[in-house]
């Protein structure tokens, strides 16, 4: 029997699946028995009585963890879901393009690799908070004092560990505006840690992301939609918990999308003869001028020769820890 961590299941997908291959998911019982013998006094009869019993039993049970490995055994024994996690761990799957022609898009895959956590939010409270310890630091006198990188000659030292000006005249402050100006500790300031996120939001969207790298250069991404079950924490919760470093995870989903392998620039041509936009050929062209730039990694799209994963479930499995053997 395999023990799961859950960190994300998506109960409403999980739900619907087992709908279309079981007709429904039961989660509540009840049995209702009752007996009654009646006996009455009256013009008609000598004698009344009345004697009755009845028990009813009902249970509400919610399936919870139960839901998910029902659908995973569901769909392998109708042959709908496939483990991958040795052809992906095999470079060789995916530079000859196996892989992909073997796994179109919408494929159920359930894949186990090596990977990370990261959400783009976290790291701007990460290295906030490390801005704010480097100032503390300095305040106490632990640090030389310093000025900021993003003071000009002539400012007071009085200034320093201002946080940067708001760039924003409505809506939330953006995610690097937390990162205040600190002194220049081991080549990083408060600037260029702040470009770092403004990077990272354009390569990850905010959000938690789920990477497995199977094999060398490839990159397997799942976006997890808050609101669902287990995703109930907060980013900073869940990276205290897990950490940043690479574990084993297994995902279990559908194949959203592959990096595209376009190269060339993609053509703008999107007007009809009279004049008039081709709205057709304008989507096309917006969704190819996306591609491109996911293609050289600036936006949240995959990239060749990865693929997006949509999650159904991710979770870790639960080593079972063998008995201590004592060592002189």
């Amino acid at each position: 029997m395999i023990l799961r961590e859950f960190l994300y299941v998506d109960t409403d997908k999980v739900r619907a699946m087992l709908a279309q291959l079981d007709g429904g998911v039961a989660e509540e019982s009840r049995e209702t028995e009752r007996k009654e013998r009646r006996t009455t006094i009256g013009p008609r009869v000598a004698g009344q009585h009345f004697q009755g019993a009845g028990s009813e039993t009902y249970t509400n049970k919610s399936l919870g963890d139960a839901l998910f490995p029902m659908l995973e055994e569901a769909l392998e024994s109708e042959s709908l879901l496939r483990d991958v996690s040795e052809e992906a761990s095999d470079a060789q799957q995916w530079t000859s393009g196996e892989l992909k022609n073997g796994l179109p898009p919408g494929s159920l895959v359930r894949i186990t690799a090596m990977g990370s956590l990261f959400d783009t939010r976290y790291a701007a409270s990460a290295f906030a908070a490390f801005g704010s310890v480097v100032m503390g630091l300095n305040d106490l006198g632990y640090l030389p004092t310093v000025k900021p990188a993003s003071q000009g000659k002539g400012r007071q030292g009085g200034q320093q560990g201002r946080a940067p000006k708001q760039r924003t005249t409505d809506g939330p402050a953006a995610l690097e505006e937390s990162i205040p100006d600190f002194p220049d500790i081991g080549g990083a300031d408060g600037k260029i840690l702040r470009a770092f996120v403004r990077v990272s939001k354009g390569v990850f969207a905010p959000g938690l992301h789920v990477n497995l790298t199977p094999a060398e250069g490839v990159l397997i991404n799942s976006r997890l939609q808050e609101g669902r079950q287990y995703l109930d924490s907060e980013s900073d919760i869940l990276f205290a918990r897990y950490g940043t470093e690479q574990q084993e995870w297994t995902v279990v989903g559908s194949i959203g999308s592959y990096g595209t392998e376009e190269t060339s620039l993609p053509d703008m041509s999107f007007h009809n003869v009279d004049g008039s936009v081709n709205r057709a050929k304008f989507a096309e062209a917006m969704n190819a001028q996306m591609r491109n730039l996911g293609r050289l990694g600036f936006i949240d799209l995959p990239q060749q020769p990865g693929f997006s994963l949509i999650p159904f479930a991710v979770y870790r499995s639960i080593p079972r820890i063998g008995a201590l053997v004592a060592t002189e």
